[in-house]
């Protein structure tokens, strides 16, 4: 598994230039609009004023960063990466909560010609190697330490002769 710098890596320039600038842009609207011609608002302590625009930021920056992250993960996950992106905009985080549990495992190099291939491929689709082994009687892909096809229940090899 790789580490949080590497998945940092992986969000895209353009995700950290759009929160940057949604950023920028809302603390302008703010320092020119309602703390400059709110009453309540003009009368807050500085730090106060400092601190709300700095977690204002943060926060879009961030969360420009994570929908960033999200279209890449999902794009090199082979899933339909534009929309997971559309998706982690919706409010409440929900869009970003649905990725994180339904997203698809990562694909797995051929051993022969290291192309990526999909979780449940059982042959590579780039040079025709196995991927997983395959039940003899249904042709299904079978994981490693399963003792039985789960698909016709053919008896299979123990794992540590697959």
């Amino acid at each position: 598994m790789s580490s949080f710098g590497e998945r940092l890596k992986s969000v895209p320039a353009s995700a950290w230039t759009v929160g940057i600038l949604m950023s920028v842009i809302l603390v302008l609207t703010l320092l020119l609009g309602p703390m400059r011609f709110d009453r309540e608002m003009r009368e807050w302590p500085t730090m106060a004023k400092i601190g709300m625009l700095s977690l204002v930021s943060v926060f879009l920056i961030v969360y420009s960063g994570l929908v960033g992250f999200i279209y890449s993960d999902s794009k090199r996950r082979r899933m339909r990466h534009v929309l997971w992106a559309w998706l982690a905009l919706v409010p409440y985080f929900i869009g970003v909560i649905l990725y994180f549990i339904l997203r698809d495992p990562l694909p797995t190099p051929c051993p022969n010609c290291r192309t990526d291939v999909p979780h449940n491929f059982a042959f590579c689709p780039g040079c025709g190697a196995s991927i997983h082994p395959v039940c003899s009687q249904c042709g299904k892909a079978l994981q490693r330490e399963y003792l039985n096809c789960p698909h016709c229940g053919l008896r299979v090899a123990p794992p540590s002769a697959v």
